[in-house]
């Protein structure tokens, strides 16, 4: 049986931490699907299919990976795909505490569906989205906050020229 993993998020943008639990992910599982979070009640910083672009370009040498946008109910997409596993990245306590409480939800409403929890790198604990849009905001290096290959695409998109 194929072991199939839904890793979800909003990706906004990708995050070298988001791309180290990819990596780990594909040597766990046999297919790993990076689904992007519609939500049209929110907006995000990045257009959806920015991001989409933006993890197909990180994610392009990876041999088990796939991308993905969804709407609605991340359990009812992983149910469609037919993962078994929905992964899930915590960085701090208070991510712990918020992707335990949402586990509980999701095995509530998905009970055959796991939620593997996978504890970030400590070199990449103060990595997130949200500091890498302020970083970028104020033209800062974005190295070791997003991958190499995006650099230049997230500097673009924040109006700031490549650094040389």
């Amino acid at each position: 049986m194929e072991r199939i993993c839904l890793f979800p998020g909003s990706f906004d943008p990708v995050t070298c931490g988001h791309l180290d639990l990819i990596r780990r992910a594909v040597a766990l599982y046999d297919r790993v699907v990076v689904a992007v979070g519609e939500n049209g009640a929110k907006r995000g910083c990045f257009p959806v299919a920015a991001r989409l672009d933006l993890l197909r370009r990180c994610t392009e040498k990876l041999g088990n990976v796939e991308t993905a946008v969804y709407q609605g109910l991340t359990v009812n997409f992983a149910r469609e795909i037919g993962a078994q596993v929905m992964l899930r990245g915590v960085r701090d306590a208070a991510d712990m505490a918020s992707e335990a409480a949402l586990a509980s939800v999701n095995r509530h409403l998905c009970p055959e569906i796991e939620t593997v929890l996978l504890l970030c790198r400590p070199e990449l604990a103060g990595v997130s989205s949200t500091v890498v849009r302020e970083l970028a905001s104020y033209g800062a290096d974005l190295t070791g906050y997003v991958p190499d290959e995006i650099i230049p695409l997230v500097r673009e998109h924040f109006a700031y020229p490549k650094s040389t």
